[in-house]
């Protein structure tokens, strides 16, 4: 008798179908474990607001580039640059990089 050779067929991701067979299960995971990460804002006494601001106004008139910590939507992001403006009217910090951070969420300054 004569055996046929048969020639393999990758099914792609069809194979991985059944490990994601409950439709937005793992987008519903993610998400959760982006809400249980969350914390409080970090209170800040008025001696490290003072220091804060102090160091802010030297980075500034200095044009130093700094690392600043702050908080966004539950969590304790960071980002670095120069200040390029200091908009005391709505309260915003503009970065040589063009990003915006509300000066209440200013956690701290690193340099």
């Amino acid at each position: 008798m004569h055996s046929q050779a048969q020639s393999y067929v990758d099914r792609g991701i069809i194979k991985w179908a059944p490990f994601d067979a409950l439709v937005g299960y793992s987008s519903m995971i993610k998400d959760l474990k982006y809400r249980l990460g969350r914390k409080d804002r970090p209170y800040l006494s008025d001696d490290q607001l003072e220091e804060l601001n102090q160091k802010l106004n030297i980075a500034y008139q200095h044009q130093l580039e700094i690392e600043i910590e702050y908080y966004h939507d539950g969590y304790l992001k960071h980002t670095f640059g120069k200040i390029k403006k200091l908009d005391w009217i709505n309260h915003v910090l503009v970065l040589s990089t063009f990003e915006k951070i509300r000066a209440e969420d200013v956690i701290q300054i690193l340099n």
